[in-house]
Formats: C-alpha cells, sequence, structure tokens
C-alpha cells in the first residue's frame, strides 16, 4: 500500500501521522512543533498561494512548508 503525505491530503481530510523521511535540523524542528508518529492530524486550509498549508494536530493550528509536508508520510483515518 502506498501511503500519502501531508501535502496530498484534501482541505477537511484528517490523517495519522506515520513517519517523517527527512534527517537532521529539519527532522527535529518538525518533531519540536508536535510532529510526531501516531498524532491526528487534519489539513484545516491551505494559503491562496498553495503555500504554506494550516495543519490542526494536538489542539492548536500549526502552518508547514508544502517541501516539509512531502516528508511527512500519513495513513487517512479511513484506512486506519
Amino acid at each position: 500500500m502506498k501511503y500519502k503525505t501531508i501535502n496530498d491530503l484534501s482541505v477537511g481530510e484528517s490523517a495519522l501521522i506515520l513517519s517523517i523521511n527527512c534527517e537532521g535540523a529539519m527532522k527535529r524542528r518538525l518533531i519540536d512543533m508536535g510532529i510526531t508518529p501516531g498524532v491526528k492530524v487534519t489539513l484545516y486550509k491551505i494559503a491562496p498561494l498553495g503555500d504554506p498549508l494550516e495543519l490542526k494536530l494536538r489542539g492548536y493550528m500549526l502552518s508547514i512548508r508544502r517541501s516539509e509536508a512531502k516528508n511527512i508520510f500519513v495513513k487517512r483515518e479511513i484506512d486506519v
């Protein structure tokens, strides 16, 4: 089964984070912001020009770049 990334989600769609496919400072930054495996994330909205993405997770809103979202693998709630 091919997993999606946060970048592939539609607005309003929720998923569980499976893994972060990057290393070093970027991975540490994402983890520090609360993006860790097992966390439910919802794509809340997309900026008018398509970047950044606004996510809802752990009870707060977080904006990340599409380039970061492409490295975060998720499993849609329907697939869980």
